[in-house]
């Protein structure tokens, strides 16, 4: 079997998920709206980074613990909402900081960016249960699975590095309209919305 086409239809399915608005793009989007680019790569790191750990647990099996255990889905998954609900929150709550930063609190603002993207990505099971689900579907016979879904896997991560890219090449144009405080109270509100929204729907999944 020609293991070109399954990689083509993985391709196609796989950018259309990419560019489904979710957690992960809000989180860039605001990041680097907010802080600029240097924090968007810092939170799209962090999430690039969670997908690379979730992926390499399917490709070696660790995923399947997700699927066989509902105890440990559960207390992940809860975990997981929290979370979002936690940033969600916060966001409502915060009142936009003077953009004049000096140079090492950006650098513990790119951090701090990293920390929620990674951490977000890595508490919501969805994730693990998206890549143990969704790979085998395109991993033809006769191949060595765990480098073909390793080999998937670099793909996604590809799409993902690309959208998060043309996210935070999209923000700086409008860096100067994105530092009025006000838009930035709209922008935190909007993003805070849509995470407690998510954080509601990882909590409500079965």
């Amino acid at each position: 079997m020609n293991i070109f086409l399954p990689l083509a239809g993985f391709t196609a399915a796989a950018t259309l998920l990419t560019l489904t608005p979710g957690v992960d793009t809000a989180m860039v989007l605001r990041s680097a709206a907010i802080g600029g680019p240097r924090r968007g790569i810092g939170a799209a790191a962090g999430i690039c980074l969670g997908l690379l750990v979730w992926g390499s647990g399917a490709a070696s099996g660790l995923s399947l613990l997700l699927t066989a255990s509902r105890t440990g889905f559960m207390v992940l998954k809860f975990c997981g909402a929290a979370y979002l609900l936690w940033l969600g929150l916060n966001l409502w709550r915060h009142k936009p900081a003077a953009l004049v930063e000096t140079s090492k609190a950006e650098t513990a603002g790119t951090l701090a960016a990293f920390r929620r993207g990674f951490t977000s990505n890595m508490l919501n099971p969805k994730v693990g249960v998206f890549y143990i689900t969704f790979l085998p579907q395109f991993i033809p016979a006769h191949v060595f699975v765990p480098a073909y879904a390793m080999l998937l896997t670099s793909i996604n991560l590809a799409l993902d590095v690309l959208w998060f890219t043309a996210l935070i090449a999209l923000t700086v144009p409008l860096a100067r309209t994105l530092a009025r405080p006000a838009v930035r109270r709209v922008l935190d509100r909007i993003t805070g919305t849509t995470l407690i929204g998510f954080g509601l729907r990882l909590g409500l999944t079965r």
